[in-house]
Order: C-alpha cells, then structure tokens, then sequence
C-alpha cells in the first residue's frame, strides 16, 4: 500500500490504499474536488465489509474514517485534508480503541495485486463493446446501443468494485498477515494500547516532523516493532486462553503440576514483551522531553530576538543619567536670568520713582 506522509500528517494522497492507524488517522476528511473519483472504507472484520461511493459528484465531498475501519481506498485528483480531530489513542484497553496491527510488507503486496489486475478491469467494457459490434449486423443497432450503455456502467463500475473486492479477498486470504483488536485479550490490549500511544507519541512530535530524529527508521522500525509485539500477544492470549480452559475441565494434581512450567515460561515471555513495551515508552518519553527542549529552544531564540531592544532601552537609560547634569545646568542658568531680571525691574522701577511710597518690589532670589 501507498503511505501517507510521516507521523500521520493532516492530509491523505488523492490515490492510494492506507491502513487506519497505521498509515492515516481515523477522523473526518475533506476533498475540496473529487469529480469523477471514488473511495472506499474497508470495515468489518480484517477488512471484509468494504463500504464506498463512486463516482463522486463534483465539488467537495466529505467523508468519515472510524477507529474501527481497517483500511481506507482512495481515487481522486486532488487530496483529502483532515478538518475532525481524530480520536485520541491509547484511551482505555478496549477493542474499539485500539487499530488493528499488519505486517508492514502487506501495504505493498496488495498494491502490487491490484496494479496487476487493473489492466484487466479496464478491459471488460472494451470487451463489450466488442461483442457489440460483431453482433451488431445481425442483431441491429438496437443491440449495438444496448450494449454501448452497458459498456459505460462497466467502465464506472468495474475499475473501482471488482478491485475493491479483489483487494477484500486477497485481505482475507493473509489473515495471518494482519491482526485486528478482538485477537487480544484484556492483558494484551492493554499493552498494546501502550504500544500504539508510545508510537504516536514518537510519530506526532515536532522532533520527528521536523527532521530532527531519524524519521526514515522511525517509518520503517516502528510499525515492526508494533507488528512484532502484536503477534507475541496473540500467542500469549492464545495460551492464556487454553491453560483457562485446562483449569477449568480437570482440577486433578497432576493436570496442576503439569501447567505450572507451562505458566511459568508464559509469565516469562509476557515480562519479556513487557520490556519491549516499557523500552518504546522510554523512547517516547525522550521524544517528549525533546519537544520540550526544543519548544524552550525556540523560546530562547525568541528571547535572544528581542534582546537588542532591551540593549537599547538600557543605551536609552545611559543616557538620561548623562543628561542630568545638562538638565541641571538649564536649570541653574534659568535661575540666573530671573535673578538678572528681578534686579533690571527694581533698578527701573527705582529710576521711575516707583519705589518711593509705592510697594515694594519683591528682593530677587
């Protein structure tokens, strides 16, 4: 299959197959122009109830990918962008909270299949058209055009549906190849639920998106890891289940004694994939902290910006202390020139004889 940009972007290519949780996040989508395309959302059990809409009308067309669908199909010209939020991981253990789990090289494989087939698809309404016109000289036209409409809902019909359930049954048939959420038992969903937070915890981080891990691993070892462990669990549900079933049909002291071993290298695998899951969750707590780091990062490069304006405001301050002393200086030549023209006013005052009787003028400070 066709996959999606890193870290479950906000965007699914026009074209292209995409297994839910793995490659795309569930949520609602939006195409703003898929004339003339198709979709199709592979729900039930491994996929096996796909459900679609073709052709599609002109103009923009919305669709809506659940948790639970296994995989979503898409043929249109343009993209489709996320505009819901999608449900957030790792909530609870239950099974309509965890996405199913397939072998990374299944994507391809299928892919693969239905390129094969696709010439064939578009080969059945020529074929018709065919028959239409051999048969035509003796059947008449009539034949000719009813086989000539028949030959149009073949073209619409064919390329999509017998792919879509081609790509349905080659899905079953590698049911070992993928494992959905009820192949779990409590226990193992509830590691597997850490498992899928602790990886869209990695795939979701500004670390990651930007480049600044090694996203080309992270694509390609994540999804193995979580296949890896996934199939460990089922086993270990699998055992479960079976040494439940031996407890309950015989009681006897030697059915006992001959399960207690068998539990015990059980409770060893299941400390061991415990491991495995707690060394994934380390790594996203390191991816967290990164996120961290770099958000305080970009804090200090925001800071550092704007230093220089406080640089300048201290230069500012600098020089109202170096400004005092000329302020003062204003000041001091200001009292001097009232001081100059008190004494100029009493001496003309004096010279016009106003002093005598008169008030006095008050002294020049």
């Amino acid at each position: 299959m066709t996959s999606s940009a890193s870290a479950w972007g906000n965007s699914i290519p026009g074209i292209g197959t995409f297994f839910v949780g793995i490659d795309v996040a569930p949520g609602r989508y939006r195409c703003e122009e898929g004339k003339g395309g198709w979709w199709v959302r592979f729900t039930g059990p491994g996929g096996g109830q796909p459900v679609g809409s073709w052709p599609l009308p002109a103009g923009p067309t919305e669709i809506e990918i659940a948790p639970t669908d296994f995989a979503f199909e898409t043929h249109i010209g343009t993209y489709w962008r996320l505009i819901g939020p999608a449900p957030e991981p790792g909530r609870g253990t239950s099974a309509t909270e965890l996405r199913p789990v397939a072998d990374p090289s299944l994507r391809a494989e299928l892919d693969v299949i239905v390129e094969r087939q696709r010439p064939l698809a578009w080969m059945a309404p020529v074929t018709v058209l065919g028959f239409g016109v051999i048969g035509s000289p003796l059947l008449g036209e009539l034949w000719l055009l009813a086989l000539a409409m028949l030959a149009i809902m073949v073209a619409l019909g064919t390329p999509s549906l017998s792919l879509d359930l081609r790509r349905a049954r080659e899905l079953e048939r590698r049911r070992d190849r993928f494992l959905m959420p009820e192949d779990l038992d409590d226990e193992g969903r509830e590691l597997l639920a850490r498992v899928q937070t602790a990886i869209t915890t990695v795939q979701e981080s500004e670390v990651n998106q930007e480049g600044l891990l090694d996203t080309v691993d992270n694509a390609v070892t994540l999804p193995r890891q979580e296949w890896e462990i996934a199939q460990v669990l089922a086993k270990q549900a699998k055992l479960r289940a079976e040494q439940a079933e031996f407890t309950e049909t015989a009681s006897l002291p030697e059915v006992e004694a001959a399960l207690r071993p068998l539990r015990d290298k059980l409770l060893l695998s299941v400390e061991a994939v415990t491991r495995r899951v707690e060394a994934l969750e380390r790594y996203a707590d390191r991816t967290r902290a990164a996120d961290e780091a770099l958000q305080a990062h970009r804090h200090l490069e925001a800071i550092a910006e704007r230093a220089h304006e406080y640089d300048e405001l201290l230069a500012d301050t600098v020089r109202d202390e170096l400004a005092i002393p000329s302020i003062e200086r204003l000041t001091e030549q200001g009292d001097e020139l009232v001081r100059t023209l008190r004494t100029r006013l009493a001496e003309a005052a004096a010279a016009g004889g106003l002093a005598e009787g008169g008030d006095e003028l008050p002294p020049a400070k």
